[in-house]
Order: C-alpha cells, then sequence, then structure tokens
C-alpha cells in the first residue's frame, strides 16, 4: 500500500486526536464532521482495527490509537515543517499550538493577540494557559513556555529571559508591622506563599541563603499572591514583573530590597530541533523580545 493513499485518513485522526472531536477537527480542516468521520473509519478498515473508542459524547482513543498516533505525529509535523521552507522568510502561516503556565500566559496574551497575530494574518494559534506541564508530543503542541530548571529532555530549549524575584508588601502592612531589616527578621512577619507541588516554595536569596517561614495565606496562583499582597495580607515572594506596575505606582514596596533574589530563566521548549519552522522561530523571537521589553519596565 502507497502511505499515501492513506494521507486523508491520517490527517483527518490526527485532527481528531488532537482537537478532540470530529466536529472540532471539521472545523480545524474546513470541512464537515462526516467527512472526517469517513475517513476515520477507511483507515480503521484498511488496518482493521479500531482507533477511537466512540459515544454520544466522548470520543477517546483506543490503544492502538494512542499507539499509532504517538509514530505519525512526529511525520506529519515534519511534513508541515517541509512544506514551511517553501515560504517566505519572516512569514509565519499554519497553525501554531502553544501551551504556557497561566499567569505568565495572561501577561504576554496581550501583545501577542495585539501584535503578533495583527503581523502574521495566515498563521492561527492555539493557546493553552495552564501551570501543568504537558508532553508536547502526545498532547500535540508545538511549544512549551516554561519557567524555572528545566529538567532533563529530548526537547530543544531556548532561553527567553532571566526573570527577577522581589519580595513585596503593601505599604499598609508595612506601616503596621514595620519594615524588616534583616533576612532573620522575615520569620516573625507574616507570609505570602506560593505552593508548587503541593509545598510551599521557600524563599531564596541570591547569596544562597534560603527559608520557609510559616505563611498566613498559601496559593498556587500569581494573581492569588498579587491580591493577598495588595490586600494586606503579608510579604510576598513573586517574580517582579507580575508587581512592577503596583511598585512604581506605590501599592506595594520592595521588602528588603539590597538583599536579590535569583533569577528565574524563561523557556521556550519544542521538538522541531536545529530546522525549526518559521511559524515556531518567529514566534519564539517574538517572546524573547517582548519579555525583555516587559521585565525592562515597559508596561502598558
Amino acid at each position: 500500500m502507497n502511505v499515501l493513499d492513506h494521507a486523508p485518513g491520517l490527517v483527518a485522526f490526527a485532527s481528531a486526536v488532537e482537537a478532540g472531536s470530529f466536529s472540532a477537527a471539521a472545523r480545524a480542516l474546513g470541512t464537515s464532521p462526516s467527512a472526517v468521520s469517513k475517513s476515520v473509519a477507511r483507515l480503521e478498515q484498511r488496518f482493521g482495527v479500531r482507533l477511537f473508542q466512540r459515544s454520544t459524547r466522548v470520543l477517546s482513543l483506543t490503544q492502538e490509537g494512542a499507539a499509532y498516533y504517538e509514530r505519525i505525529a512526529p511525520l506529519l509535523r515534519a511534513l508541515d515543517e517541509a512544506n514551511d521552507v517553501m515560504r517566505p522568510a519572516g512569514v509565519a502561516q499554519g497553525v501554531l499550538r502553544i501551551t504556557a503556565p497561566g499567569d505568565l500566559g495572561r501577561i504576554l496574551l496581550e501583545p501577542v493577540v495585539g501584535k503578533f497575530l495583527p503581523r502574521h494574518p495566515e498563521l492561527k494559534l492555539e493557546m493553552s494557559l495552564a501551570d501543568r506541564h504537558v508532553d508536547l508530543i502526545r498532547d500535540g503542541y508545538d511549544i512549551a513556555i516554561r519557567a524555572g530548571q528545566i529538567a532533563d529532555s529530548d526537547m530543544t530549549a531556548r532561553r527567553l529571559a532571566d526573570l527577577p524575584l522581589v519580595l513585596v508588601a503593601s505599604p499598609e502592612y508595612l506601616a503596621r508591622r514595620g519594615m524588616p531589616d534583616s533576612i532573620e527578621a522575615l520569620y516573625s512577619h507574616a507570609h505570602v506563599r506560593y505552593m508548587l507541588g503541593g509545598k510551599a516554595f521557600p524563599i531564596r536569596f541570591a547569596d544562597g541563603t534560603m527559608l520557609s517561614p510559616p505563611g498566613v495565606f498559601d496559593t498556587d496562583n500569581s494573581v492569588a499572591l498579587r491580591v493577598a499582597a495588595l490586600g494586606d495580607l503579608g510579604i510576598v515572594q513573586i517574580l517582579r514583573l507580575f508587581v512592577q506596575g503596583d511598585i512604581g505606582a506605590g501599592r506595594l514596596v520592595p521588602v528588603l530590597p539590597s538583599q536579590p533574589l535569583p533569577l528565574v530563566t524563561v523557556s521556550a521548549l519544542h521538538a522541531f530541533g536545529r530546522q525549526a519552522p518559521a511559524r515556531a522561530r518567529l514566534f519564539i523571537e517574538f517572546l524573547a523580545a517582548e519579555l525583555e521589553r516587559l521585565s525592562s519596565g515597559d508596561v502598558p
């Protein structure tokens, strides 16, 4: 059998996996749900196996379907990359699937929507804002934005920025409890703590000093950290990018500014290798420039 005979079915199958339904796949492909369903059915008939378990509400992969998708997804991506070589330099076209941490993604969303997409009208962007780490290949994403240390991975990592952390509190809280004048004095203060993997993230200073003070409010969300700080609950360790507007307006005050905290590296992970398609390369370059702009204090 010629593999090209299966091409429509392969594309329909992969699109259904990534979109989650025949209807969503049809919208992405510009066809009808019936056409997608029939293409997948023909593929199943040729192989003599079920690729999906179908019900009125749920479309889920069978064991054979999951194994088949893992093998064909990189091939289809490679074909898409080959097509990309023929497109004009500096032009992003096609579909780009992105996953990013919720809080950082929300910061980047405005420039992506307001500047990047208008420059590339032939690009369709699918962006998931979630703090969970996804498997790029298995979950069908092209690029993952990650903050912090990158574990050993077969993915290609591109450093986008090194962002500073800061300790902040509201003027009202500091007027009530006093400004701490040393690292040791932090133990006598109330703290709002960031939760990572079910554990409170410690305060680490650039000189290696680390402390884990008790918290009065713990959360896994930077928006909640900022709200708690503005609500006079206590001292918060947070990326300066998220609160530099509040610092500039006097709503929050840096605590122990003479004791710097370490930088947090933000990276873009992808599985394209050295020859990333234009749409991925241009998007990554745009994010790097935007993070540099935002971290320098140029906040809208």
